[in-house]
């Protein structure tokens, strides 16, 4: 892996007060040698000698991003437009799934393809990618995902949930899923063990028992709320303290934390900060607005994710994880220096360049040269302008932006 150094890069240093309150952010710049992968040294002092380099010219360089929920295996995107047809319940877009799919399946993997590529050239290298496994598609789905991700190996990490969209249980999924976990999935997938699979129990019950079994993350599609959705999460919180699963569960929507109790909100929210289970967000706005900055606050990991692109559920979104903070931002009112530099850690695994007292702890010796450099001063203007992104470096390498040689 070829050693360089990456000059003239503006990065973060402090925050800047004014009676006690932060008022903007003081950066400064420095150059940046690159070995094997990772951040070798800091210094504001131009290296001498004979060296590859890269001129950043002051451009501000941040943590990648993390796209923790997209389903790039069932998409319109790339193709044609068309907006999603209307039904009444989940029941009829699985029913219209059953058609679609396996319709989609001949040009599934370039549609996959050109949506790794779109979300990597907004700055996200690692991407966890929900999957269906179901009566209609089988494994199929499955294949396509995981040739696209070693399409892109070397340009992005990944994850692959394997998703039973039309119910583990409700579509006798299990042995199906089994395989996939043998195959290239990573964790094991579920959807409303409630409405859906219509045994809560049984349902979590299992799908911990292939989490076990494989020594498998898990992440659920949960959308149940008020009385289903609450026992919901109360179980699969019992079964993530006894099979020791901690900080290996995803609750992927997870609806019911909106319209609970605030009893039981602090309750959930104070057994899935100790058990290290976090929530997957697409920020909705509208008739469900998610308790996702309290959640933070409770210590409960919050991550963002784009979700559709453009398919037979939804007909929005871009793959811009960047354009999700500023959403979140907007919608939270996170409008100051400081809430706006901090709202970044929800699409990057928790990285910021400054921590809430202004102490810069991103970019360390050491860390993974995982990058996007973007035209903007400081994260802040990041994340409220969507800031153009002009380069990605994944690993070391430069795998997005206007000169990839």
């Amino acid at each position: 892996m070829r050693n360089y150094w990456l000059l003239n890069v503006r990065l973060e240093n402090g925050y800047i007060y004014n009676e006690n309150t932060v008022v903007g952010t003081e950066t400064k710049i420095q150059h940046i040698r690159i070995e094997a992968g990772k951040i070798a040294e800091i210094t504001n002092v131009l290296p001498e000698g004979d060296y590859d380099s890269y001129d950043a010219k002051g451009m501000l360089m941040l943590p990648s991003f993390k796209e923790m929920h997209i389903h790039i295996d069932k998409t319109y995107f790339g193709g044609a437009w068309r907006a999603v047809r209307p039904v009444t319940s989940i029941f009829e877009r699985i029913k219209e799934e059953e058609k679609l799919l396996p319709e989609l399946l001949p040009t599934a993997k370039g549609r996959a393809l050109h949506m790794l590529e779109t979300v990597l050239n907004y700055g996200s290298t690692h991407v966890r990618a929900h999957t269906n496994i179901d009566p209609s598609i089988g494994l199929k789905n499955l294949e396509v995902t995981v040739e696209a991700f070693e399409t892109y190996q070397n340009k992005l990490s990944h994850e692959i949930v394997a998703f039973p969209q039309h119910g583990l249980l409700r579509s006798n999924m299990v042995e199906e899923v089994r395989q996939a976990l043998r195959n290239g999935a990573t964790h094991v997938g579920g959807v409303d063990p409630s409405s859906v699979d219509g045994d809560i129990e049984r349902s979590l019950n299992t799908i911990m028992d292939l989490a076990v079994e494989a020594n498998a993350g898990i992440d659920i599609h949960l959308h149940d709320g008020k009385e289903a959705g609450l026992k919901t999460l109360q179980k699969l919180a019992d079964l993530t303290e006894e099979a020791g699963w901690k900080d290996r569960v995803t609750v992927s929507h997870c609806f019911a934390l909106a319209d609970m109790s605030p009893t039981d909100f602090k309750e959930i929210s104070r057994r899935f900060a100790k058990l290290g289970i976090s929530v997957a967000s697409t920020v909705p706005f509208g008739k469900i607005i998610m308790p996702l900055p309290e959640l933070n606050e409770s210590g409960v990991p919050v991550y963002l994710g784009t979700d559709s692109i453009n398919d037979h559920w939804s007909p929005f979104g871009n793959g811009d994880n960047l354009e999700k903070a500023g959403l979140f931002a907007e919608l939270y009112g996170n409008s100051t220096e400081q809430k706006l530099s901090q709202t970044l850690g929800f699409i990057t695994g928790g990285k910021t360049p400054l921590n809430q007292k202004g102490e810069q702890v991103w970019p360390k010796i050491g860390d993974e040269a995982n990058i996007v450099f973007v035209e903007a001063s400081c994260s802040a203007e990041a994340v409220a302008r969507r800031s153009h992104r002009k380069a990605v470096i994944y690993q070391g390498k430069l795998v997005a932006g206007n000169d990839k040689d």
